[in-house]
């Protein structure tokens, strides 16, 4: 058989979950059809066919993920080769030796110790975490195959009932906040910005917009990102504003490139453009790409503060809450209502100091509080 693997379909995406095959076994293909449609973390991508040939395998079906450089789909080869004994096509060498382990020690070997199964097995088996011991092996004399170990992996995987399983956009949202709690070192604080002097009709999220640029022009170690494996950090001149919106399968970061460039025309355009497509899931990769700081504005369902979570490798995120209307003492001496709005900004303590994060978040107040 030839294997084809999985290639990577974005900038070092780590897998992906099959949304539908266009083939099935047994079919005859030619080279550049579609071949399967996978949906990763940013967008759904047709996969057309390497090679022409007859599809011998699919490795998996609609809803399972795979990750980039596995096995994808098997071609019937041109020449013909030994069944399967259990390898790794396109991996290791097929090995006909089969070995026996015994994993009591100090005890009589007998049959039921043992494991048959050849080297490519038991590497496949460890890489999938499966104990062969508890594999009931098809092959001749009871040996251990390469379908074997793949059977009791997915029977592994099988979901509980009554759970469902995370898929898509939810899925890529589980995997970066996995990532963000076990690299990010993250640091929240908070304030609020008088906002009583703007004029009636004024675009809360296009004000945002500026503050944020505003404020990364006087602080511009929050708009950077930060390596872990080096231990280095990138900061950026241009603002590249990641703004968080989410539908019903999940949350998306659409980017505006270098907001600052922008009118507030053309910010209030990309947003409402971005709206749209968000709602009806036809968001493109290259629109999630890139972004070198965060906004979220969740104060337009509840809350007046949270700690964001930073979505490496970003080093901070700013977290709109609900305006409100808040007592404030006049310099007269006077109570009066002003509109209030909450702000909460996480940072990676990692890459920026306390300083920093204050000092940017107040130049977000400053810009804010003008007229």
């Amino acid at each position: 058989m030839n294997i084809f693997n999985l290639p990577d379909l974005g900038e070092g995406l780590p897998d992906a979950e099959i949304h539908e095959w266009f083939v099935k076994e047994g079919d005859t293909v030619i080279a550049d059809q579609p071949l399967v449609s996978m949906e990763t973390a940013k967008a759904v991508v047709d996969v057309p066919c390497p090679q022409s040939g007859i599809i011998s395998k699919l490795y998996g079906k609609p809803g399972d993920v795979i990750k980039t450089g596995e096995p994808l789909v098997a071609f019937e080869s041109t020449s013909a080769k030994p069944a399967d004994k259990g390898t790794v096509v396109g991996n290791l060498e097929e090995s006909s030796e089969i070995s026996e382990d015994n994993f009591t020690v100090g005890v009589q070997h007998t049959n039921k110790n043992r494991v048959r199964a050849t080297p490519a097995v038991k590497m496949l088996a460890k890489k999938l975490g499966i104990d062969l011991s508890t594999v009931k092996g098809t092959g001749e004399f009871g040996v251990i195959t390469r379908d074997d170990v793949q059977a009791q992996a997915d029977k592994n995987s099988e979901v509980p009932p009554g759970f469902e399983p995370l898929r898509g956009v939810r899925r890529a949202m589980l995997n970066s906040m996995v990532q963000s709690h076990t690299e990010v070192v993250p640091v929240s604080i908070f304030d609020e910005a008088d906002i009583s002097a703007w004029k009636t009709g004024t675009d809360i999220t296009v004000r945002l917009i500026r503050a944020i640029t505003y404020a990364a022009k006087k602080e511009p170690a929050l708009n950077a990102w930060f390596d872990t494996k080096h231990s280095a950090r990138q900061c950026f001149e241009q603002v590249h504003l990641g703004l968080a919106m989410d539908n019903e399968e999940g949350l998306f970061v659409p980017v505006i490139h270098d907001a600052a460039k922008l009118s507030d025309a053309d910010l209030r355009n990309m947003i409402n453009e971005f709206k749209k497509s968000v709602s009806n899931r036809e968001i493109t990769a290259d629109k999630l790409k890139g972004a070198t700081i965060t906004l979220s504005n969740f104060g337009k369902f509840a809350g007046r503060f949270a700690s964001p979570i930073i979505v490496p490798p970003m080093v901070a995120i700013l977290a709109v809450g609900r305006l409100y209307q808040g007592a404030v003492v006049t310099a007269e001496g006077d109570i009066k209502a002003h509109n209030m709005l909450p702000l909460s900004l996480s940072f990676d303590h990692r890459a920026v100091t306390g300083g920093e994060a204050t000092r940017f978040l107040g130049a977000v107040m400053e810009s804010l509080q003008k007229e």
